[in-house]
């Protein structure tokens, strides 16, 4: 069965503000889209772009890279100031939280929202392995193949180069040394149910950064995917309270 990739959205608020919304490692926008809907219940305007190689078969996903993802992040952000949103926020899940930081330090941007992203390099090799795998074989489920056809290709898949992993970990190197490059205001939200990072990563952004305005908020109950934890409302209206509490002009 052909899968439907997911896309990039733009839902339009009506004060004048934007937040772009950055899904996470073999996620997709769908990650973020009901708490883009909720910004714009809220009058802000959300947009949110897809990684290269995600939201499609997983083979696809290993042969792109942090540079083209973040790529996505520096075409969405000046699709936003094109459309003459001078003023916005950055709030992202994971890797897109690992990228609101990269965002805080590299572009002009009123507030940094960044939610379960990793700061601990060479830590999180299993995890992001085990998430890769785990990824790989639901699409193939999703795809409605037969479970000898789904053995056979995860077989195969294992043995592909992983470079993706430790270009990660190099990612996450590079964004923890300019974190004191940041200065805007920051807050920072982690579940405490984490599987897929080290919810100490928190602590670390939190004492790196040069932010006079800077919070951490942690969810003890709430798993990696805390955009769609159960009582993920609470995360919304957090954002919000943060995002109207920034210095807009």
């Amino acid at each position: 069965m052909k899968i439907v990739p997911p896309k990039p959205f733009t839902f339009e608020g009506d004060n004048g503000r934007a937040v772009l919304l950055l899904h996470g490692f073999t996620g997709s926008t769908a990650d973020v889209r009901m708490l883009g809907r909720f910004l714009q219940r809220n009058g802000y305007t959300a947009h949110a772009p897809l990684f290269p190689g995600h939201g499609v078969p997983p083979e696809e996903l290993l042969e792109t890279g942090p540079e083209d993802w973040w790529g996505a992040v520096e075409d969405a952000y000046h699709h936003l100031r094109e459309r003459g949103f001078e003023q916005m926020a950055v709030c992202g899940l994971s890797l897109g939280g690992l990228f609101t930081l990269k965002v805080g330090y590299t572009f002009r941007v009123k507030g940094i929202a960044p939610m379960c992203a990793p700061a601990i390099a060479n830590e999180e090799d299993q995890r992001l392995y085990n998430g890769l795998l785990q990824y790989a074989k639901e699409y193939k489920q999703y795809e409605k193949k037969d479970e000898d056809t789904i053995q056979k290709e995860m077989d195969t898949f294992k043995e592909q180069p992983l470079n993706v992993l430790s270009d990660i970990q190099g990612l996450i190197a590079d964004i923890r040394d300019h974190l004191h490059e940041i200065e805007a205001p920051v807050d920072i939200v982690q579940a405490g149910q984490d599987e897929r990072i080290n919810p100490d990563s928190a602590q670390v952004i939190y004492e790196k950064v040069s932010s006079e305005q800077k919070h951490l908020q942690m969810y003890d109950d709430a798993p990696h995917v805390i955009t769609l934890w159960k009582e993920k409302e609470k995360v919304y209206e957090h954002i919000l309270a943060f995002l109207e509490g920034l210095d807009w002009e």
